[in-house]
Formats: structure tokens, sequence, C-alpha cells
């Protein structure tokens, strides 16, 4: 199959005009089914859609011949329906706009081309979850069950600025504090009550002091409320918290800090949920691959691209951890991810598609050779 500049378009208008926010179950079931006819054109095999946790569809694509490939993505986006309308999908002076085009539509684009056009196309897979926005409850399951059978994976996520591909990502921890005290007169009687505002105030303060800086660790207290009236001691308030760091040892240790703590207030209790939502994606689980990819890059002429550090997570986190060799950020080029200037330079999409392709052709020839690392050699304890 031939795949140019204008067939990619195409296909990305469709993703993008089928708005796919998460949490809206029965738009990204009409989401899904666009997808799935985009993988039949692309790919002459019919995909899997089915719903995992809670509800939340997906796209599965077994690969036919071993060596595997996982290409490994998602659908869902952090616009709710009818942005559309606000955002149209517009192509106009060398750049594609629209909701979630950047993260991460072109990029399942970019690797529905690179199936269509590598001649190694039956020993690829795909699977394409739809909560990875709002932190892979339902997709994580999926990512590990179907990623720990393959030989490599690709993520089609972002590249990083100037089209460098992600070679470690830090790990996540995602976290909620709903406090409970006591309301009383703010005014009358405020003695009587249990202040969850102030317990409040001690914990944003803890959490901070978990911060190391130094090691790239940032503890970030996010959304917060807490009270009812002005004239009212609260007894009712949430916090939450994001975690990252580029170890899995720090993250273990602020999420031992974090249960450990006690409360500071006089009847107010704190009770905590969440955790560590994904492992870093560390370099073991990377350098191999992406070294591979920044060769295939120079043969086709496709440089200077690199590889970076990142601090956002992925699913490719999931798969890393599993010692599976994981290759992220190899999607579109572009920017504004999750914001309203969200762009993809269209004239990376053709070259990237073929550049992928190759590097398709290369796992397999290397893992038909011996030279590719085995199925959980790189497993991270």
């Amino acid at each position: 199959m031939t795949v140019d500049e204008e067939h990619m378009l195409r296909g990305l208008r469709a993703l993008v005009e089928a708005e796919t926010p998460s949490g809206d179950l029965q738009a990204l079931q009409r989401g899904f089914g666009v997808l799935a006819e985009l993988v039949v054109e692309h790919t002459g095999r019919t995909p899997q859609v089915g719903t995992g946790r809670d509800g939340v569809p997906y796209l599965y694509l077994v690969p036919l011949l071993e060596p595997s490939i996982l290409v490994v993505g998602h659908l869902d986006t952090v616009w709710p329906l009818g942005t559309l309308a606000d955002i149209p999908f517009m192509v106009e002076g060398g750049v594609v706009r629209g909701p979630g085009v950047f993260d991460m539509k072109a990029g399942l684009m970019v690797a529905l081309a690179a199936m269509a056009t590598t001649s190694q196309a039956e020993h690829v897979g795909l699977l394409v979850t739809g909560d990875e926005e709002v932190g892979s409850v339902a997709g994580r399951e999926l990512v590990e069950r179907y990623g720990v059978r393959a030989d490599a994976v690709i993520v089609p996520e972002p590249a990083a600025p100037g089209g460098a591909l992600k070679a470690t990502r830090k790990g996540v921890g995602i976290y909620q504090f709903i406090l409970g005290g006591r309301a009383a007169h703010a005014g009358l009687e405020p003695e009587r009550g249990a202040n969850t505002t102030v317990e409040l105030a001690d914990l944003v303060r803890d959490l901070v002091s978990l911060q190391d800086l130094s090691r790239g660790t940032t503890v970030t207290p996010t959304v917060v409320t807490s009270g009812t009236t002005v004239n009212t001691v609260p007894e009712h308030a949430t916090l939450h918290a994001d975690v990252r760091s580029w170890t899995t040892s720090e993250l273990q240790r602020v999420d031992a800090a974090v249960r450990a703590r006690r409360e500071s207030v006089a009847g107010v209790t704190v009770q905590v949920s969440g955790g560590i939502n994904r492992f870093p994606l560390e370099a073991d689980a990377s350098d191999r691959f992406v070294a591979l990819a920044l060769q295939v890059a120079r043969e086709v002429g496709l440089e200077p691209m690199g590889a970076v550090g990142v601090g956002g997570g992925s699913d490719g986190n999931f798969v890393g951890a599993l010692g599976i060799p994981t290759l992220d950020g190899a999607g579109a080029v572009g920017g504004g991810a999750h914001a309203r200037d969200e762009w993809v330079d269209v004239a990376c999409l053709v070259p990237r598609s073929l550049w992928l392709a190759r590097v398709v052709e290369r796992v397999v020839e290397a893992a038909q050779d011996g030279g590719w690392p085995s199925r959980g050699a790189l497993r991270i304890s």
C-alpha cells in the first residue's frame, strides 16, 4: 500500500473529528469504530474492539508472526465533547491543528502508515486504549497482558521537541486525600470544631517537603477543596497530589512517607487513596531500541533526531517495567500537547512513518538472528 501526505491527513481528520474525551464511553466507542475502519484499510486485518474495566473500550490487533512487535497507543484525549466546534481540524501553513491531533492521533496515523508500508507487517500488532489520559486504570491491565507477549514495543506518543525520541520517562504517583473534621460556628465557638483547612495546610507543607529536586523528584499538590461557608469551621476537604521521579526507589520513598504520615489537628482524619501509578521508563528498557532507531534515522536521512528524558509518563512505562525493549516518542513532531494551540508538522508525517516501517524491519531481522534481548531479560525488579 502506498501512503502519501494526503492519505495520512484524510485519516487524521477522521480520527480528530471523532472526538474521544476520556470518560465519555459513547464518544469513545464511536471513535474506536472509526479507528477500526482505518486499521482494516491499512493492514487488511480486522481488529478486536472490546471493553475493559469500567466499560472503557479498546482496540487490539494480534500480530500474526513471531518475533512480534506491539504498537501501543491511546485514543482518548483531554478535550471535552464539543471542542471541535471551537478548535476545528485545520491544515494551514504546513501545520495541522485540532483537539488531540498531537497527543496522540497523528502518532496513530504514523503507526498505521508504517504498518501499511513495512515488509514485516505480519509481525506487528496494535493495542489502543481509551483511558491513558486519566491514569490508564483500565488500560494498564491490557498493556501489560499483551505487552509481555511481544519482543519489542513501539509507543507512537508525540515526539519530544525537534522530533527526539523519549529515551526515559519519569514514574508517576497519583494520590487523593480525603479529610474529615467537625463543623462549628467560626465566630461563636470555633474551638468546638476540627478544622480540615488547618490540617490541609500542614498536609501540603509535609508533601512538598518530600521533594528532592536534586534527584528530579517532585511532589506537587494540585486540586484542593475545603469548607462550605465563610463562617463555618470546615469539616470536609480533599487534596490531590502528583508525584514524579526518575527512579523506582524515589517513588517508593515518597509513597512510604505519605502512608506513614499522621494527622496534626485533633479530631481530623485523613484517608489516602491512590499510589504509584507508573514506574519509570528507565534506560535499561530503552537504550538498545533507541540506538537502533537512531541508526535507522541516519540511514534514511531523518536527522537530527536525538533522544531525551521527559517528566511525563505514558503506557510505555508499564511495558518498560516488564523488561520489554520499548521505543517511546516515536509519533508525530509538533507541540502544544493539552493546549488549545496543539499542532503537528505536516511534513513529518510521511518521513516518520517510513522511518518507523524500517525500524520494524530491523527489529524483526535482529530478533530472527538472535541479536535481540529475550522477553523479560531486562525486567526491572
